[in-house]
């Protein structure tokens, strides 16, 4: 670890915060529609998009019909990125001539691009042509990321909202968030991106003439000497934005954000670090904006910094001090490997960056990477998994953080409740069974997904395991990673199996399903439930919200109910795996 990488992380976190609240008072302006700057070039346009799909703005959606809306689009967007997969040999912007997708892994990308997933067990570059980039995952990166926003402020409605039956028109805050929010921030962001060497074109893809020739051997054993190179082209810098800023992950390309047309330059690996956490950590702003209580977004959004900064510190300790086999107990070896753990990094991001983009990219649920999370310390690996396992409210995907989070202050208020003894109340609401349920039934179903898709592969050594590069330790924790990144909707992965075949492809694909709209549901209902409440006068045994002690029940609440969870897997996997290479065993 070095004072220079300290330093970049500290101008990350310190930058976030100083845009937190501009970002969170925006936020607060679209969704409560008030006046912006950009209402005289968007208003109009919204107006229009309502008369064409008749939406009437005005008219409110109980919880209910708030889901069922959100369900239907989801439902009819999955159907249009699967079709434009299936037919895409047939379609135009193919330069490569590329064929169409095969039904089984046009599903799982389908599903995985409208869950906010952007799971891709396929090579971008040699896969999907560019009208499938653009029409079937691009625009998906806009629509999911905006259902994400718009199901994070109907909550936030409910908590603010008193004896109401509604949340809000789902149509009305999905437009919203694409127009005033997304498209433009996307649009800058992009142009800042090809400043910095992102390409964004339509060319064919360009074959070069290789200065060393190579030789390889094949599986057959058979040499053959290389003397060319395909360098894939692109409108990159578009998707790219997006990618970033709606917390997708999806690459243009197999290596993601480590690829130098992705993110070629220290200043664009910062900017799309910047982009990742934008809007969740505005959104705990906004949230104390529109319950009428500041401090209370303060104190979310603290809970959320604390979280990042452990993870953060683990990770880069982890990767500076390198393989633990270089640190033997067994033979009291002295050695140290020399500048740490660089496998499956950058050298032009280096440790620090490599560290804090892993942590990020994982406690915001976007799954792009800029290292390979495979080729990090058992220790360093574990980080970005246990990230995912709490729950990705670290901050969070674009939304989902926020509602996410907001579940776990449920619960720490309810516990909070039953040790002074007395009804627990949230912001002047009370919390009831019903809201306890709910909660509960959220956050069983995250690990009831993740447990038994893991338990289920590794007992099926054809289907499972065979597709396996790793085993021991190791290769569960590539099993239990990519169930974690699938029900999670991250998308990043331990990448050293082979996650294209019918078994992945389809479980995976429930996992991403399941882990996203099986667990809004019951999310809304405590909105809805809370929206009807009345406003009960604080005393002096109400737990106040917006201190200090609060933000250490619900680091507390998250931390026991989220990692404990899971410990025993970790324990059999990554923890296992540190141990072992500390004694020397390789396996």
């Amino acid at each position: 670890m070095t004072l220079n990488g300290w330093l970049q992380i500290a101008v990350f976190m310190a930058l976030i915060l100083l845009l937190a609240k501009p970002m969170g008072s925006y936020l607060t302006l679209v969704f409560e529609r008030r006046k912006t700057y950009l209402d005289p070039v968007l208003g109009p346009c919204e107006r229009l998009l309502y008369r064409l799909t008749r939406v009437r703005p005005d008219e409110e959606m109980r919880w209910s019909e708030y889901a069922v809306a959100m369900l239907v689009f989801s439902a009819a967007t999955m159907l249009l990125t699967y079709v434009v997969e299936r037919l895409q040999a047939h379609l135009p912007f193919n330069p490569q001539h590329l064929a169409n997708v095969e039904p089984a892994l046009a599903l799982n990308t389908a599903i995985s691009f409208t869950t906010n997933t952007n799971w891709q067990a396929y090579v971008p570059e040699t896969t999907m042509s560019y009208l499938t980039e653009m029409l079937g995952l691009a625009t998906h990166n806009f629509w999911s990321a905006a259902v994400g926003l718009a199901l994070a402020v109907a909550f936030v409605r409910g908590i603010a909202r008193r004896e109401k039956t509604t949340l809000g028109n789902f149509w009305v805050d999905l437009t919203r968030g694409i127009l005033w929010v997304l498209l433009p921030i996307s649009f800058v962001f992009a142009l800042a991106l090809v400043s910095q060497g992102v390409i964004q074109n339509f060319k064919p893809y360009d074959t070069v003439k290789l200065v060393e020739p190579q030789t390889v051997t094949g599986a057959d054993g058979k040499t053959t000497t290389v003397t060319t190179q395909t360098i894939a082209q692109g409108p990159v810098a578009s998707q790219e934005a997006i990618k970033m800023l709606g917390t997708n992950g999806g690459g243009f390309f197999n290596t993601n954000s480590a690829h130098p047309f992705e993110n070629p330059t220290p200043l664009s690996n910062f900017l799309q670090l910047l982009s990742i956490f934008l809007i969740p950590a505005g959104l705990a702003i906004t949230l104390g904006q529109m319950v009428g209580s500041p401090r209370h977004g303060w104190a979310v959004l603290a809970a959320m910094v604390v979280l990042w900064f452990a993870g953060t510190l683990t990770t880069y300790w982890a990767e500076s001090h390198g393989n633990p086999m270089m640190h033997n107990v067994d033979t009291r070896a002295l050695l140290t490997q020399a500048g740490g753990n660089m496998e499956g990094k950058e050298v032009r991001f280096g440790i620090a960056n490599s560290a804090l983009f892993a942590t990020v990219t994982t406690d915001a649920s976007c799954g792009a990477v800029n290292s390979m999370h495979d080729s990090f310390t058992p220790l360093g690996g574990m980080v970005p998994m246990t990230n995912i396992l709490l729950g990705e409210i670290v901050f969070g995907g674009v939304g989902a953080g926020l509602y996410g989070m907001l579940v776990f202050v449920v619960m720490a208020v309810f516990i909070a409740g039953l040790m002074v003894g007395r009804t627990p109340e949230y912001l002047g609401k009370k919390i009831e069974a019903y809201d306890v349920q709910m909660a509960m039934l959220y956050l069983l179903i995250f690990p009831l997904l993740i447990l038994g898709f893991s338990a289920v592969t590794v007992l099926m050594p054809n289907l499972g395991l065979a597709s396996l590069a790793n085993h021991g330790p190791h290769g569960l924790s590539e099993i239990l990673y990519a169930y974690t990144s699938a029900t999670g909707n991250n998308g990043s992965a331990f990448a050293g199996s082979n996650w294209n075949t019918h078994w992945y492809n389809y479980s995976l694909a429930l996992a991403m399903f399941f882990g996203r709209f099986l667990m809004i549901v019951p999310m809304l209902a405590i909105a809805g439930n809370l929206a009807g409440k009345k406003i009960v006068p604080a005393s002096a045994g109400t737990f106040p919200v917006t201190t200090p002690l609060f933000t250490v029940l619900l680091t507390a609440v998250i931390l026991i109910v989220g990692a404990l969870t899971f410990f025993p897997v970790l324990s059999l996997g990554p923890v296992l795996e540190h141990l072992l290479l500390r004694a020397g065993h390789l396996f």
